[in-house]
């Protein structure tokens, strides 16, 4: 069976945090994961809580999140198919989220 990167897209800030397909435990916090700023076409290494600090997250609530595994398209024309889609309010709804996919 082959694994696939679970991919998380903060819809208002066109951010997607990216989800190795192993490699991962203990608290999320501390996850490692790749932050893709998808208009900047910009991509870098970091740690989950790191990310979730950063004002355009922690000071913008809520977010529209939509999970997907693969999509279409480049920067401009990005178009991921998702396979859930929620509003996410606090920072633990989104540790729900992950839980619910088990990740």
């Amino acid at each position: 069976m082959e694994k696939h990167q679970k991919k998380f897209h903060f819809q208002e800030i066109n951010w997607i945090i990216c989800f190795p397909a192993d490699g991962n435990t203990g608290k999320y916090r501390d996850y490692d994961v790749m932050l893709v700023e998808v208009k900047k076409s910009h991509a870098r290494k970091a740690k989950l809580g790191e990310i979730l600090d950063e004002s355009k997250i922690d000071q913008n609530y809520p977010h529209t999140v939509g999970y997907f595994k693969a999509c279409s398209g480049e920067a401009a024309a990005f178009m991921p198919e998702y396979l859930e889609l929620r509003e996410i309010r606090t920072v633990e709804e989104f540790w729900a989220f992950l839980n619910a996919l088990n990740i």
